[in-house]
């Protein structure tokens, strides 16, 4: 009797599921293993809006495996010896795991290479199941990456993907394999009060019901905050309770602009995967330096603690803070636009911007979420580095009758219109009774620091 291990890590799913069909094709048995890793909980991931998800994650795929016959076996400890001693346990000769870009999911590998290798058991890394296209397939000439979007996007585009893989009819798991409960979302504190459920059922659930009607009109509405449009998919990607080849497929056969603009929103999470790839470090440095003398925790602990809990004096910007406390999740413009204030505005190292949001986000990850950053601060990939998101012109464009803004601050629910984008300019006595904070600085003299910072004057 044959057996096999799957470590499950960023691919907390079924369907289309490389590792798992390999494992199953190469032996009579298989050991579906997730690993709680304290590395993790030291380097200050396991936050819990992502412990929670996470939980359900793990609950769902262990179900998911009852039905077919399985179980999910889960491990406490540092990874390479959890592995190492399952293998041993069922005499495993193989074990199967997606590859990742981070640096912590390289040295994870290196490690596991090595101690299984060993024991004489193989590490079969597998591509395409965090993303759609394997960092490294596609590469321009005299370069291991691009660091320009669209023409990685032209590139990208023209790649065929493999067919998505079904779900496998059965799982057979030797039975003497030791394993604990999967943990539950319960017995997690602070966590968000509208944290969405995780796992792979509630995921594509989302996406059949998304697909349906607002995948159409993404084009459209992908910006528009009152709206709230988006496909919210990001949590399920993160955890890899969907597939990026799936969803690229199945909104390729859907068809039309809507389709086209997502398919184009997933085309940038491989972008960042290849850029991370090839530049581990810029996790935690600057991708192109602009030799910015950011201002840091001491210099401006007062504006990074009003940015934090959403009373800048900006609603919009407010707005996204709140919504990201509340739902450990924020629309994607209002991303770019707390991102634009805090890194530019106020002139705060992205750095302290991007712990914040992996704080709580739970589709936090190091890759899209510090090269987003990097992005928006000008460290990054975007060809136009010196860009200010006005929060005043945004608001008005992308919440013109301030539904966004009213739902999240309610401080403001009683002004009308799109002078909720400037309560400022109302008459005092209507300000003063709004006890909403004045602006921290001046739109004007942020831009100013900031070029002067830049050296743009």
């Amino acid at each position: 009797m044959t057996v096999a291990v799957v470590l499950f890590t960023s691919d907390l799913r079924l369907h289309d599921h490389p590792p798992l069909r390999a494992a199953l094709r190469a032996a009579d048995e298989v050991v579906p293993l997730f690993v709680r890793d304290p590395a993790v909980h030291a380097a200050g991931f396991d936050v819990p809006n992502r412990a929670a998800f996470l939980a359900d994650c793990l609950a769902g795929l262990d179900a998911s495996l009852r039905r077919r016959g399985g179980r999910l076996v889960v491990r406490s400890g540092p990874v390479a010896r959890e592995v190492r001693a399952v293998a041993a346990a069922c005499g495993a000769t193989e074990v199967h795991m997606a590859a990742g870009v981070t640096a912590f999911a390289h040295l994870r590998e290196e490690r596991l290479r090595a101690d299984l290798g060993a024991d004489g058991v193989a590490l079969r890394v597998h591509d395409s199941v965090i993303t759609a296209v394997a960092p490294g397939t596609v590469t321009p000439s005299g370069s291991d990456h691009f660091s320009v979007f669209t023409p990685y996007f032209r590139r990208w585009s023209q790649q065929s993907l493999r067919d998505p893989l079904p779900a496998p009819r059965a799982v057979r798991v030797p039975g003497a394999v030791r394993g604990e409960e999967p943990p539950s979302r319960e017995g997690v504190p602070g966590v968000s009060p509208e944290l969405p459920p995780g796992g792979e059922s509630a995921g594509r659930d989302r996406f059949e019901a998304w697909a349906r009607t607002g995948l159409p009109r993404y084009e459209d509405r992908q910006d528009d905050l009152a709206a709230d449009a988006t496909s919210r998919l990001s949590p399920y990607l993160h955890f890899g309770a969907l597939s990026p080849v799936e969803l690229v497929c199945r909104a390729r056969e859907q068809g039309g602009p809507g389709a086209e603009a997502f398919v184009r929103q997933l085309c940038w999470r491989d972008f960042h995967h290849q850029v991370l790839a090839a530049r581990p470090d810029a996790s935690v440095r600057d991708y192109r330096t602009r030799d910015d003398r950011w201002r840091g925790e001491d210099e401006a602990a007062e504006d990074i603690a009003a940015w934090r809990e959403g009373r800048t004096g900006y609603p919009v910007v407010d707005a996204g803070m709140r919504q990201l406390r509340h739902e450990g999740w924020m629309h994607n413009r209002a991303r770019l636009l707390v991102a634009s204030f805090l890194t530019k505005t106020l002139y705060v190292d992205w750095r302290i911007g991007a712990r914040h949001f992996l704080d709580l986000l739970v589709d936090g990850d190091i890759v899209n979420n510090q090269l987003n950053w990097q992005w928006v601060a000008g460290t990054g990939t975007d060809t136009r580095p010196h860009r200010v998101l006005n929060p005043v012109l945004q608001g008005r464009r992308h919440d013109p009758d301030g539904v966004y803004v009213r739902r999240w601050v309610p401080e403001l629910a009683d002004v009308e219109g799109g002078a909720v984008h400037e309560p400022w300019r109302l008459p005092e006595d209507r300000r003063a009774a709004l006890r909403y904070p004045a602006p921290l600085i001046g739109l004007g003299d942020g831009l100013a620091r900031f070029r002067n910072a830049r050296g743009r004057d």
